[in-house]
Protein backbone atom coordinates (compact mmCIF):
# COMPACT_ATOMS: atom_id res chain seq x y z
CA UNK A 1 0.00 0.00 0.00
CA UNK A 2 1.54 3.69 -0.99
CA UNK A 3 0.30 6.53 -0.39
CA UNK A 4 0.48 9.92 -1.49
CA UNK A 5 -1.49 13.09 -1.89
CA UNK A 6 -2.99 15.44 -5.32
CA UNK A 7 -0.57 17.95 -6.05
CA UNK A 8 -2.35 19.61 -9.02
CA UNK A 9 -5.73 18.83 -11.37
CA UNK A 10 -5.38 19.67 -15.00
CA UNK A 11 -7.98 19.81 -17.54
CA UNK A 12 -7.33 20.61 -21.43
CA UNK A 13 -10.42 21.19 -23.09
CA UNK A 14 -9.10 20.93 -26.92
CA UNK A 15 -6.66 18.34 -27.67
CA UNK A 16 -3.08 19.52 -27.72
CA UNK A 17 -3.39 22.79 -26.29
CA UNK A 18 -3.84 25.28 -23.20
CA UNK A 19 -4.15 23.00 -19.84
CA UNK A 20 -6.68 24.58 -17.12
CA UNK A 21 -5.82 23.99 -13.42
CA UNK A 22 -8.18 22.71 -11.67
CA UNK A 23 -9.22 22.85 -7.38
CA UNK A 24 -11.41 19.91 -7.21
CA UNK A 25 -13.46 17.35 -10.09
CA UNK A 26 -15.68 15.32 -9.75
CA UNK A 27 -14.83 11.91 -11.71
CA UNK A 28 -17.72 9.80 -12.82
CA UNK A 29 -17.91 6.20 -12.96
CA UNK A 30 -16.71 4.61 -16.22
CA UNK A 31 -16.41 7.90 -17.31
CA UNK A 32 -13.50 10.34 -18.56
CA UNK A 33 -11.93 12.81 -16.69
CA UNK A 34 -14.23 16.10 -16.79
CA UNK A 35 -13.51 18.80 -19.48
CA UNK A 36 -10.93 17.15 -20.64
CA UNK A 37 -10.28 16.36 -24.62
CA UNK A 38 -13.86 17.12 -25.35
CA UNK A 39 -12.69 18.94 -28.42
CA UNK A 40 -9.72 18.58 -31.04
CA UNK A 41 -9.18 20.27 -34.41
CA UNK A 42 -8.62 18.23 -37.35
CA UNK A 43 -5.50 19.16 -39.50
CA UNK A 44 -7.58 17.50 -42.57
CA UNK A 45 -10.11 15.07 -42.67
CA UNK A 46 -9.53 12.76 -39.55
CA UNK A 47 -12.57 10.37 -39.95
CA UNK A 48 -14.01 11.43 -36.90
CA UNK A 49 -17.72 10.48 -36.82
CA UNK A 50 -19.70 11.84 -34.21
CA UNK A 51 -22.76 8.73 -35.42
CA UNK A 52 -19.86 6.45 -34.65
CA UNK A 53 -16.91 7.21 -32.62
CA UNK A 54 -13.70 5.22 -32.56
CA UNK A 55 -10.19 6.08 -31.19
CA UNK A 56 -8.32 7.87 -34.06
CA UNK A 57 -4.50 8.73 -33.94
CA UNK A 58 -3.62 11.94 -32.50
CA UNK A 59 -1.59 12.77 -35.95
CA UNK A 60 -4.69 12.91 -37.69
CA UNK A 61 -5.30 16.46 -35.67
CA UNK A 62 -3.26 19.72 -34.78
CA UNK A 63 -0.96 18.42 -31.68
CA UNK A 64 2.23 19.23 -30.31
CA UNK A 65 3.95 16.08 -31.27
CA UNK A 66 3.45 17.26 -34.73
CA UNK A 67 2.92 21.05 -34.42
CA UNK A 68 5.26 22.45 -32.15
CA UNK A 69 3.69 26.25 -32.69
CA UNK A 70 0.35 24.67 -31.08
CA UNK A 71 1.42 25.97 -27.24
CA UNK A 72 1.82 29.18 -28.76
CA UNK A 73 -1.92 29.38 -28.81
CA UNK A 74 -3.64 29.99 -25.40
CA UNK A 75 -6.96 28.88 -24.82
CA UNK A 76 -9.57 29.02 -22.27
CA UNK A 77 -12.97 27.29 -21.96
CA UNK A 78 -15.65 29.39 -20.56
CA UNK A 79 -17.97 25.73 -19.34
CA UNK A 80 -21.23 28.19 -18.65
CA UNK A 81 -21.04 31.11 -21.49
CA UNK A 82 -20.08 28.27 -23.46
CA UNK A 83 -17.29 30.25 -25.09
CA UNK A 84 -13.91 29.05 -25.90
CA UNK A 85 -11.39 31.98 -25.75
CA UNK A 86 -8.20 31.85 -27.58
CA UNK A 87 -5.16 34.22 -28.35
CA UNK A 88 -1.98 34.39 -29.42
CA UNK A 89 0.84 36.72 -30.00
CA UNK A 90 0.86 39.11 -33.44
CA UNK A 91 -3.16 38.09 -33.66
CA UNK A 92 -6.42 39.26 -32.36
CA UNK A 93 -7.97 37.39 -29.30
CA UNK A 94 -11.10 35.18 -30.37
CA UNK A 95 -14.31 34.36 -28.26
CA UNK A 96 -15.40 31.41 -29.96
CA UNK A 97 -18.98 29.92 -29.42
CA UNK A 98 -18.98 26.60 -29.66
CA UNK A 99 -22.51 26.11 -30.78
CA UNK A 100 -22.46 28.51 -33.35
CA UNK A 101 -21.30 27.10 -36.57
CA UNK A 102 -19.88 30.83 -37.80
CA UNK A 103 -18.12 31.25 -34.74
CA UNK A 104 -16.15 27.93 -35.32
CA UNK A 105 -15.66 28.44 -38.85
CA UNK A 106 -14.22 32.00 -37.62
CA UNK A 107 -11.94 29.94 -35.30
CA UNK A 108 -10.89 27.67 -37.88
CA UNK A 109 -9.65 30.27 -40.09
CA UNK A 110 -8.32 32.28 -37.34
CA UNK A 111 -6.05 29.40 -36.12
CA UNK A 112 -5.01 28.82 -40.14
CA UNK A 113 -3.88 31.92 -39.95
CA UNK A 114 -1.95 31.26 -36.63
CA UNK A 115 0.10 28.17 -37.63
CA UNK A 116 0.86 28.94 -41.13
CA UNK A 117 2.14 26.15 -42.80
CA UNK A 118 3.08 23.96 -39.69
CA UNK A 119 -0.45 22.61 -40.64
CA UNK A 120 -1.29 21.09 -43.83
CA UNK A 121 -5.22 21.89 -42.79
CA UNK A 122 -7.95 22.33 -43.61
CA UNK A 123 -8.43 22.94 -39.76
CA UNK A 124 -11.84 21.81 -38.67
CA UNK A 125 -12.88 22.07 -34.71
CA UNK A 126 -14.85 18.58 -33.91
CA UNK A 127 -16.51 17.96 -30.34
CA UNK A 128 -16.87 14.91 -28.68
CA UNK A 129 -19.66 16.55 -25.98
CA UNK A 130 -22.43 14.35 -25.02
CA UNK A 131 -20.66 10.71 -26.49
CA UNK A 132 -18.87 8.14 -24.42
CA UNK A 133 -15.50 8.91 -26.42
CA UNK A 134 -12.76 11.52 -25.61
CA UNK A 135 -10.05 12.56 -27.63
CA UNK A 136 -7.39 10.31 -25.91
CA UNK A 137 -3.33 8.99 -27.17
CA UNK A 138 -5.21 5.69 -25.85
CA UNK A 139 -8.98 4.55 -25.46
CA UNK A 140 -8.51 3.17 -22.10
CA UNK A 141 -7.03 6.09 -20.54
CA UNK A 142 -10.17 8.30 -19.19
CA UNK A 143 -7.63 10.10 -16.75
CA UNK A 144 -3.46 10.24 -16.50
CA UNK A 145 -1.55 10.69 -13.42
CA UNK A 146 2.14 11.94 -12.84
CA UNK A 147 4.09 11.18 -10.68
CA UNK A 148 6.19 14.04 -9.27
CA UNK A 149 8.94 12.47 -7.92
CA UNK A 150 9.97 10.75 -11.48
CA UNK A 151 9.93 14.04 -13.18
CA UNK A 152 12.51 15.10 -10.26
CA UNK A 153 14.83 11.77 -10.65
CA UNK A 154 14.95 12.56 -14.35
CA UNK A 155 15.66 16.11 -13.89
CA UNK A 156 18.52 14.63 -11.98
CA UNK A 157 19.99 12.33 -14.25
CA UNK A 158 19.69 14.74 -17.73
CA UNK A 159 21.04 17.92 -15.37
CA UNK A 160 18.37 20.03 -16.66
CA UNK A 161 15.02 21.26 -15.20
CA UNK A 162 11.80 19.37 -17.02
CA UNK A 163 8.24 20.94 -16.36
CA UNK A 164 5.77 18.66 -15.82
CA UNK A 165 3.62 19.94 -17.86
CA UNK A 166 5.74 18.61 -20.96
CA UNK A 167 3.30 15.67 -20.07
CA UNK A 168 -0.19 16.92 -20.17
CA UNK A 169 -1.64 15.11 -17.34
CA UNK A 170 -4.64 14.84 -15.25
CA UNK A 171 -3.16 14.72 -11.88
CA UNK A 172 -0.17 14.86 -10.31
CA UNK A 173 1.03 13.10 -7.48
CA UNK A 174 3.32 14.43 -4.54
CA UNK A 175 4.49 11.39 -2.16
CA UNK A 176 5.26 8.15 -4.20
CA UNK A 177 8.56 6.57 -4.81
CA UNK A 178 9.96 7.57 -8.30
CA UNK A 179 9.16 5.15 -11.15
CA UNK A 180 6.41 3.32 -8.75
CA UNK A 181 3.58 4.21 -11.07
CA UNK A 182 5.50 1.51 -13.78
CA UNK A 183 4.17 -0.76 -11.54
CA UNK A 184 0.59 0.23 -11.78
CA UNK A 185 -1.34 -1.76 -14.28
CA UNK A 186 -4.23 -3.69 -12.49
CA UNK A 187 -3.86 -2.07 -9.15
CA UNK A 188 -6.70 -0.55 -7.35
CA UNK A 189 -6.25 3.38 -6.63
CA UNK A 190 -7.97 5.50 -4.21
CA UNK A 191 -8.25 8.94 -5.20
CA UNK A 192 -10.18 11.14 -2.79
CA UNK A 193 -13.53 9.52 -3.00
CA UNK A 194 -13.04 7.86 -6.51
CA UNK A 195 -11.55 4.44 -7.05
CA UNK A 196 -9.37 3.90 -10.05
CA UNK A 197 -8.11 0.88 -12.06
CA UNK A 198 -4.57 1.56 -13.59
CA UNK A 199 -4.25 0.64 -17.01
CA UNK A 200 -0.95 0.71 -18.69
CA UNK A 201 2.16 3.12 -18.16
CA UNK A 202 2.16 6.24 -20.90
CA UNK A 203 4.27 5.82 -23.62
CA UNK A 204 5.98 9.28 -24.24
CA UNK A 205 5.84 11.16 -27.65
CA UNK A 206 7.82 13.89 -29.23
CA UNK A 207 4.98 16.27 -27.90
CA UNK A 208 7.16 16.51 -24.64
CA UNK A 209 9.83 17.67 -26.56
CA UNK A 210 8.36 21.35 -26.73
CA UNK A 211 8.43 23.55 -24.20
CA UNK A 212 4.55 24.64 -22.73
CA UNK A 213 5.98 28.04 -22.73
CA UNK A 214 8.18 28.93 -25.42
CA UNK A 215 6.33 26.79 -27.92
CA UNK A 216 10.36 25.36 -29.09
CA UNK A 217 11.60 22.11 -29.73
CA UNK A 218 14.36 22.67 -27.21
CA UNK A 219 14.89 18.89 -25.63
CA UNK A 220 15.05 15.65 -27.16
CA UNK A 221 13.19 13.62 -24.41
CA UNK A 222 11.88 10.21 -25.20
CA UNK A 223 15.19 9.43 -26.36
CA UNK A 224 16.48 10.90 -22.81
CA UNK A 225 14.03 8.76 -21.14
CA UNK A 226 15.16 5.54 -23.13
CA UNK A 227 18.60 6.46 -22.53
CA UNK A 228 18.46 6.80 -18.99
CA UNK A 229 15.78 3.71 -18.05
CA UNK A 230 15.56 1.86 -20.81
CA UNK A 231 11.48 2.34 -21.62
CA UNK A 232 9.55 5.45 -22.98
CA UNK A 233 7.46 5.85 -20.05
CA UNK A 234 6.53 8.39 -17.68
CA UNK A 235 3.03 8.56 -15.99
CA UNK A 236 0.20 5.77 -15.70
CA UNK A 237 -3.27 5.32 -17.44
CA UNK A 238 -6.13 4.82 -15.50
CA UNK A 239 -10.17 4.15 -15.33
CA UNK A 240 -12.68 4.73 -13.08
CA UNK A 241 -14.10 2.09 -11.27
CA UNK A 242 -15.83 4.03 -8.89
CA UNK A 243 -17.08 7.55 -9.30
CA UNK A 244 -16.52 10.33 -6.83
CA UNK A 245 -14.98 13.63 -6.07
CA UNK A 246 -11.18 14.51 -5.87
CA UNK A 247 -9.26 17.93 -4.80
CA UNK A 248 -6.10 19.29 -4.17
CA UNK A 249 -4.72 18.03 -1.21
CA UNK A 250 -6.46 14.69 -1.09
CA UNK A 251 -4.23 11.39 -0.54
CA UNK A 252 -3.91 8.73 -3.57
CA UNK A 253 -3.56 4.93 -2.67
CA UNK A 254 -2.10 2.43 -4.57
CA UNK A 255 -3.20 -0.75 -3.01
Amino acid sequence: MTDAVVAALWRHPVKGFTPEPLTAARLPTGGWFPGDRMFAVEDGPSGFDRAAPEHLPKQRFTVLMRTAEVAGVRTRFDDAARVLHVSAGGHRPLAVHIDDPASRAAFEAWLAAVLGDAVAGPLKLVSAEGLDHRFMDHPLGRLSILNLASVRDFEARVGRPVDPLRFRANVWVEGWPAWIENDGAGRELILGGARLTGVKPIVRCAATHVDPATAERDFDLVPALFEQYGHRWCGLYATIADGGPVRIGDRLEMR
